[in-house]
């Protein structure tokens, strides 16, 4: 029997609710895997297209996290692929150093910045974040990346090694988009909004990311929430690019973030993630 739009999505909200303990978890991994909290965030949401896709043909509900670990992790190795400059890996010497491997990992491992883990080979960088920085078994570990115990070992013993090393690129940042920001968040702090609808392009697209897109003139109307509430924007540098952090009134740290992309001048596109706050967390940023 054919689905409704309605019973259908029920049935995505039932889904979303039951794997919502696990996700802040699975962006840890995928935002480390990649080196960025947004394409993290974006393999996360992958992640779940697919899970539902899966229950929705399937009789029995497997044993959720390792399920959606696996998923996530085969995901993640597609997007590096096809990222091939955050994608390498090393062969034929699965169990060099595992007689070496210590069970405890370096603190300064799991505190290391998002831009070391991508330096490492995809395997090593796999098994470093699983097994040191959220904490899985050995054997998770192994079955997560769909190998032994005895290469997770050797991968831990290289990618540890080299986690501490490495030391991280530093991004460009372009003065155009830094004029850019700052008057955006002039006429936002201001609390300038219909200077702010002036700023933003007709064809501007909308991302409030995992609850909603829009596109056009509906853009218009994503100010009208900020019109009730007291936040402020300020301009960070995120991951080697400039975007905003957003402040709720009183507070030290940001709430979330939101990346802005202009075409001579004008909005472009919006991507907001208020509604994935767990990333303000995760995130390694410096106030401009």
């Amino acid at each position: 029997m054919t689905q409704t739009p309605g019973a259908f999505a029920d049935a995505r909200e039932q889904f979303l609710a039951l794997v919502d303990g696990v996700r802040p978890e699975l962006h840890r991994y995928c935002a480390r895997l990649t080196g960025s909290v947004i394409d993290g965030e974006d393999i996360v949401q992958e992640t779940f297209a697919k899970a539902f896709y899966a229950l929705s043909l399937s009789a029995e509900v497997p044993s959720l996290r390792p399920w959606l670990f696996r998923i996530a992790h085969n995901t993640a190795l597609d997007f590096l692929k096809s990222h091939a400059k955050r994608f390498t890996d090393t062969y034929g010497d699965d169990d060099i150093g595992a007689e070496v491997f210590e069970d405890r990992a370096d603190p300064a491992v799991v505190r290391a910045a998002l831009a070391r883990f991508v330096a490492l080979p995809v395997r090593q960088r796999a098994a470093v974040i699983l097994k040191d920085v959220l904490g899985h078994s050995l054997e998770e570990t192994a079955e997560t990346m769909g190998t032994t115990v005895l290469a997770v070992k050797a991968a831990l013993v290289r990618g540890r090694g080299q986690l501490l090393a490495a030391e991280p690129d530093e991004a460009t940042l372009a003065a155009t988009m830094r004029t850019d920001l700052d008057r955006y968040a002039s006429l936002f702090n201001a609390r300038d909004w219909d200077g702010l609808r002036t700023l933003v392009s007709d064809d501007c697209r909308l991302d409030l990311v995992s609850k909603s897109q829009r596109r056009g003139k509906q853009v218009g109307m994503y100010f009208g929430r900020y019109e009730k509430e007291q936040v402020a924007l300020r301009v960070v540098r995120l991951e080697g690019r400039l975007g905003f952090a957003a402040y709720i009134a009183g507070a030290e740290k940001p709430a979330y973030f939101i990346l802005l992309g202009f075409e001579d001048g004008r909005v472009k596109d919006i991507r907001d993630f208020r509604y994935v706050s767990y990333i303000a967390a995760e995130a390694e940023y410096e106030v401009l």
